[in-house]
C-alpha cells in the first residue's frame, strides 16, 4: 500500500505495501501482488498496548477499578467531581498541550474500546463452551465498560467546540515549523490505531492540510513527515478521495521529479503512490488523474530505484512500480524503454538496496508483469536474468517470522510465473534448461518443505515445468513426465500436494 517503518511482505509498511519499520511498512511488503500490505495497524496497536506489563496495569487501573465498583453497585455509575466530568477525551485548547492531550485522549478511547471487544470475545468463547455461569459475569463487565465508554464520549461531546480536535487546525493555520512538525507527529501516531480513526482523520481535512504543507517551499523539511502521514491515512478510501480532490497526485509527481527534493521526501512520495495504487482498493476513480502523470511518476520511480541509498528507499519505490504495472500496460512499456530490467537485476546484486525478501518480492512482481511483453525476453537474457530467477526460486526465510515466510513464498511463486512466461521464447527455454531449471522446479513440486507447503508455489512451478517440457521434451525424465507433465494440471497438483516428502 508499506507509519512506523514495511514488510511486511503491508504493513507495508513504510507493509505491502501498507508503507513503517514493521514488515509491509513493507507497503507492499505484505501485499500479495500477482495477485499482489498496508500497514499492520491492528498489530501495531496491540504492541503499543503491551509494551510493559506494569505500565499497562497502571494505565488500566482507573478503568478496571471503576468497573469493579460499578459491578458491586449493580452497574450504577458513581458520581464524580465536576472537573472530572469533563472526561479524559477533552482536548485542551492551548497550543503547547493541545496536540499531546488530543492524541492521548483519543488513544484512551481506543483502549476502552479494545477492552470492550476483549470482554465480548471472552463472552462468546464461554458461550461456545457452555460455561453459562462465567457468561453472566463477563456480560456484566462488558456492560460496565460500554457504559463507561458512552459516559466518557458524552462528556467529551458536551464540551465547547473550540476545545475539540486541534491537531489538524495546527497543521492548517500555524506558521511555526516546530508546532506543525509536532502536530504531524501526533497525527501520524493516531493513524496507527486503525482504519476507523484514519477515516475520521481524513474526513476532518487532514489530507488537505498536509498537501498544503507540501506545496510550500518554506516547509520543505516537513515534506517527508507530512507525506508519510498521508500514506497512512490513504489506507482508507476516504483518504484517497480527499487526495484526489486536492490534486494530490500532481503534487506527488512534482516532488518525485524535482531533483532538488531530498531522497527522504521522494521516498515518502513513492510510499503514497504505492498506497493509492494498491490492487486491494476497491475504488479506482482516482487512477484516472494518475494516468495523466504516470509517465513522469514511473520515470522518477525507476530512477529512485537506481539511486536508492538504502533498502527502505528501494522498497518504497519498487513497491509503487509493482502496483502501477498491474493496472496499465503502458507502464510496462515505459519501464522497458527506461531500461528497467537492467536496473532491477543490477539492484538484486546490491545488498545495500535489495536486502530482504520484501524487496525481492517487488522486483519479481515487476518482472512477472513485464514478461507479458515479447521484447522482455531478450533483455532478461542479456542481463543474466534467468540465473537471477533461479536464485529467487530458492528464496528461504532467515527467521521464523510468518510475514517473512509469506514473502519468500511470493518470491518463489512469481519467479516461477516469470520463468513460465519468458519460456515462450525458445532461447529462454534453452537457457533455463542448461542452467538446471528443470531439477529445481521438480524439487519444488515434490518437496513440500522446499516450497514451505505453499500451494500457489506448487501451481506456478508445475506451469513452468510444463512450459519447458513443451519446448524441450527430452529435458524431462520418463517418471517425472508421467506424474508431473502427462496428467491434467489438477491431477498433478493433487498428487504433489498430498505428498509427505516425496521422491527426491
Amino acid at each position: 500500500m508499506a507509519s512506523d517503518r514495511m514488510a511486511t511482505p503491508q504493513s507495508s509498511s513504510r507493509q505491502s505495501s501498507s508503507l513503517s519499520s514493521s514488515p509491509m511498512r513493507q507497503v507492499a511488503a505484505q501485499s500479495d501482488h500477482c495477485g499482489s500490505e498496508h500497514r499492520p495497524a491492528q498489530s501495531t496497536r496491540m504492541q503499543s498496548l503491551q509494551v510493559d506489563s506494569v505500565q499497562r496495569w497502571m494505565e488500566d487501573l482507573r478503568h478496571m477499578t471503576e468497573v469493579e465498583c460499578m459491578c458491586v453497585l449493580q452497574a450504577k455509575p458513581i458520581g464524580v467531581e465536576e472537573d472530572a466530568q469533563q472526561g479524559e477525551l477533552i482536548v485542551a485548547s492551548g497550543v503547547g498541550a493541545g496536540d499531546h492531550v488530543a492524541r492521548n485522549n483519543l488513544q484512551t478511547l481506543l483502549r476502552r474500546a479494545l477492552v470492550v471487544s476483549t470482554e465480548l470475545g471472552k463472552m462468546f468463547q464461554r458461550l461456545e463452551k457452555g460455561r453459562w455461569q462465567r457468561v453472566h459475569s463477563t456480560a456484566v463487565r462488558a456492560n460496565c465498560h460500554v457504559r463507561s465508554l458512552v459516559h466518557e464520549y458524552s462528556a467529551a461531546r458536551s464540551t465547547p467546540p473550540e476545545m475539540q480536535k486541534v491537531l489538524i487546525k495546527q497543521i492548517d493555520s500555524s506558521d511555526n515549523i516546530h508546532t506543525i512538525g509536532s502536530a504531524i507527529s501526533n497525527l501520524l501516531s493516531l493513524t496507527q490505531d486503525g482504519p476507523q480513526l484514519c477515516s475520521i482523520i481524513a474526513k476532518e481535512g487532514a489530507v488537505v492540510a498536509l498537501f498544503k504543507i507540501c506545496r510550500q517551499d518554506r516547509f520543505r523539511d516537513l515534506y517527508a513527515h507530512a507525506l508519510r502521514t498521508v500514506a497512512s491515512i490513504c489506507c482508507v478510501e476516504e483518504g484517497i478521495n480527499q487526495l484526489d480532490k486536492v490534486d494530490g497526485i500532481l503534487c506527488l509527481a512534482d516532488i518525485l521529479t524535482d531533483e532538488s527534493s531530498v531522497e527522504a521526501a521522494r521516498a515518502e512520495a513513492a510510499a503514497v503512490v504505492a498506497q493509492i495504487t494498491s490492487p486491494h482498493h476497491t475504488s479506482t476513480q482516482h487512477l484516472a488523474s494518475f494516468l495523466e502523470s504516470m509517465h513522469d511518476i514511473v520515470t522518477a520511480l525507476i530512477k529512485l530505484c537506481e539511486s536508492a541509498s538504502c533498502g527502505e528507499v528501494f522498497l518504497l519505490a519498487s513497491a509503487a512500480l509493482a502496483n502501477i504495472t498491474f493496472f496499465d500496460s503502458m507502464a510496462c512499456e515505459i519501464l522497458l524503454q527506461l531500461n528497467a530490467i537492467h536496473i532491477l537485476l543490477q539492484a538484486c546484486k546490491d545488498r545495500q538496496r535489495v536486502d530482504t525478501p520484501y524487496s525481492k518480492d517487488q522486483v519479481v512482481t515487476i518482472l512477472a508483469n513485464l514478461s507479458v511483453l515479447e521484447q522482455c525476453a531478450s533483455e532478461v537474457l542479456q542481463d543474466q536474468g534467468i540465473e537471477r530467477l533461479l536464485l529467487l526460486l530458492g528464496e528461504k526465510p532467515s527467521s521464523s517470522s510468518p510475514s517473512e515466510g509469506a514473502a519468500c513464498e511470493r518470491v518463489q511463486q512469481k519467479a516461477a510465473v516469470t520463468l513460465a512466461r519468458l519460456s515462450r521464447d525458445p532461447d529462454v527455454a534453452q537457457t533455463a534448461i542448461q542452467l538446471k531449471a528443470v531439477p529445481r522446479l521438480i524439487e519444488l513440486c515434490r518437496s513440500p518443505t522446499e516450497r514451505n507447503n505453499s500451494d500457489s508455489v506448487l501451481v506456478a512451478c508445475l506451469a513452468a515445468l510444463r512450459r519447458l517440457a513443451a519446448g524441450c521434451p527430452d529435458s524431462i525424465e520418463a517418471a517425472d513426465h508421467q506424474q508431473l507433465i502427462k496428467p491434467r494440471l489438477v491431477d498433478s497438483f493433487l498428487l504433489c500436494s498430498n505428498m509427505e516428502e516425496s521422491f527426491v
